[in-house]
């Protein structure tokens, strides 16, 4: 699509498509990592937040609708490259020790997330896209929302091992 970027839109909508393309990539993890999960809560936590990935999936591709522009499915290296390694640490991981792992692997994915976001709410108030603005702000605050409860079942995890 874009070889090389020449203005600040074309750089915001390539990393709109990225963050499409890191939220599909997401989702897909999230499925494999709900499986992998050994507690019943731990996999319910993985549920919901496929239920919100998807909700943020809808809310990037009306970003799209708003500017005008045909949603676009740039390359998310990152998240590809962070579902291969939790896929590698699932398969030499003994059941015992699978919730600690799964966690570990979805807040690294949120992180990202998190960071990959806030760099697009930055690039979209300085374009002044106000409606924009607010979808990405609400795909931020879940993906906040969600590094705490990970943390937290993360800890609770550590704890009990």
């Amino acid at each position: 699509m874009f070889e090389h970027f020449e203005d600040p839109k074309e750089l915001f909508e390539y990393r709109l498509g990225s963050a499409l393309t890191m939220e599909r990539d997401s989702l897909e993890m999230l499925h494999e990592l709900e499986s992998a999960a050994q507690s019943d809560e731990i996999k319910h936590l993985f549920a919901h937040h496929a239920q919100e990935t998807e909700h943020q999936i809808a809310n990037l591709e009306k970003c799209f609708s708003t500017l005008g522009v045909d949603s676009n499915d740039s390359p998310s290296p990152t998240t590809k490259g962070l579902a291969k390694e939790g896929t590698a640490l699932i398969r030499k991981t003994d059941p015992a020790l699978l919730d600690g792992v799964v966690l570990s692997a979805a807040l690294g994915t949120e992180h990202y997330e998190i960071s990959a976001y806030e760099t697009l709410v930055t690039s979209a108030e300085a374009m002044g896209a106000s409606e924009v603005v607010a979808l990405l702000k609400e795909n931020l605050q879940q993906e906040q929302h969600t590094s705490e409860e990970l943390n937290a079942a993360a800890k609770k995890v550590a704890a009990t091992v």
